[in-house]
């Protein structure tokens, strides 16, 4: 029998951890409570780049926001009176941001290898799933990405320090 609970176990297989967290995260609208408990994860379907298949894998993320909805209103607009429009989408103009770790092995994921040939990949956050392009992010933009992850996600620290490759930082911005 395969090991699925400790990743450091001999027999240890993350497909099928990863195919338990898939079906409970479609189950429950990405609400965990047997896999991975309570881990802030997203569903990234992304098309095999020798098969053309889609591969879906769970990734842990945080959230990016552009600069403009981080700035305070000038103080020579007036104060709006009216209540903010309810956003039906969770990323309106957001992007999310994961990290190609694949647990700090010499080699990229093979689910980064497909994104590079094929960025169009189909995003399931929660119960809401939609088109996205994916980009890697580079200089101090990647430093500033890395910053939020590891702020985010503190374990993939130890990944950078292990890995002997820069693991990219992947950018996921809805697609209209």
């Amino acid at each position: 029998m395969t090991e699925t609970r400790d990743a450091q176990s001999r027999g240890f297989d993350f497909r099928v951890v990863n195919q338990a967290v898939i079906t409970e995260y479609r189950a429950t609208g990405g609400k965990l409570e047997k896999t991975l408990a309570g881990s802030r994860l997203l569903l990234l379907t992304t098309v095999g780049e020798r098969t053309g298949r889609g591969h879906t894998t769970p990734l842990g993320y945080v959230v990016d926001e552009p600069a403009s909805l981080n700035e305070p209103a000038s103080v020579d607009e007036p104060e709006a009176v009216d209540e903010p429009e309810a956003v039906d989408e969770p990323v309106a103009g957001r992007r999310l941001v994961v990290y190609a770790s694949n647990m700090a092995a010499a080699e990229h994921p093979q689910w980064y290898r497909n994104l590079l040939a094929q960025p169009k990949v189909t995003v399931e956050l929660e119960a809401d799933r939609f088109d996205a392009e994916a980009a890697t992010a580079t200089g101090p933009e990647r430093d500033r990405l890395y910053a939020a992850l590891v702020e985010g996600m503190p374990g993939l620290r130890t990944h950078r320090d292990q890995a002997t490759r820069e693991i990219p930082v992947v950018v996921l911005t809805r697609l209209p």
